[in-house]
């Protein structure tokens, strides 16, 4: 690990004007950034600590019904409190282990923006907006590939804003040793339409799957999905499986996704 400096602000703004330094990163849980300063494969002059920010922790409910959970909450704080959106809350206790749930936050995890991590999945899938110290990035507009999104040099994600779904479920094939996902689906269905969102199966990161949302939309069945499938190509190919098997698994999760929400 190279040396570095540290700095822990406790307000929102604090945080903005230590970004604002040469070669600033922003520390959240650290459950990435971590691992690859001891690799030495990143070399920040100072690291920007977010854990003593108050006012991005904590989940409420917004007087339009949204879901907000602030970007430096855990995830299993996010798990024992966002019982209005079952989910969601699934999701997060279901994140690596207890060490990596007590430590990681929902705003580095969409920050990093992992192929595949669970978050991305729920974030797209729901159609959350992802809220930073100077704007709001719809979901649709924030995942750009596989850990890039559309923040910008110093951004912060302070909050993320989920609207709550009539059903919704999320589905995740694991890989036993890490627990990410080999592949992911998360159903959400609003009263305009169904959402399919898919994560760690794509060379390209997450992605919305509108042949299955434009077939949910007309029957939320898992029978109306039955006979979709996606191409293997472009899909992420390792030791753990090939495209075909990932493109493979996406229809069977979201099938299982569909049935345990209806």
């Amino acid at each position: 690990m190279y040396a570095f400096d540290i700095e822990r602000p406790t307000t929102i703004a604090d945080a903005i004007e230590a970004m604002g330094s040469e070669e600033a990163q922003a520390l959240g849980g650290g459950q990435t950034l971590i691992p690859t300063l001891k690799q030495r494969l990143a070399a920040p002059a100072k690291l920007v600590c977010l854990s003593s920010i108050k006012e991005m922790q904590g989940i409420c409910t917004a007087d339009d019904g949204a879901l907000c959970i602030g970007g430096g909450t855990c995830h299993a704080d996010v798990a024992a409190g966002a019982g209005a959106y079952p989910a969601l809350a699934a999701l997060a206790g279901n994140i690596g282990d207890p060490a990596v749930r007590n430590r990681g936050t929902i705003g580095g995890s969409l920050a990093n923006n992992d192929p595949s991590a669970c978050y991305p999945a729920a974030v797209l899938g729901s159609g959350a907006t992802v809220v930073t110290n100077n704007r709001k990035i719809a979901a649709d507009d924030f995942f750009e590939g596989m850990f890039t999104t559309s923040l910008e040099e110093g951004e912060i994600i302070t909050e993320v804003r989920f609207p709550v779904p009539e059903k919704a479920n999320y589905q995740k094939f694991e890989q036993p040793a890490s627990r990410f996902a080999l592949a992911g689906v998360f159903v959400a269905k609003y009263a305009d339409g169904v959402r399919v969102a898919v994560t760690g199966a794509s060379e390209d990161g997450v992605f919305r799957w509108s042949e299955a949302e434009a077939a949910l939309s007309s029957d939320f069945s898992a029978g109306a999905v039955e006979g979709l499938s996606l191409s293997g190509d472009g899909m992420i190919s390792d030791m753990h499986g090939s495209g075909d098997y990932r493109a493979h698994l996406v229809g069977v999760l979201t099938r299982r996704a569909v049935a345990a929400a209806a």
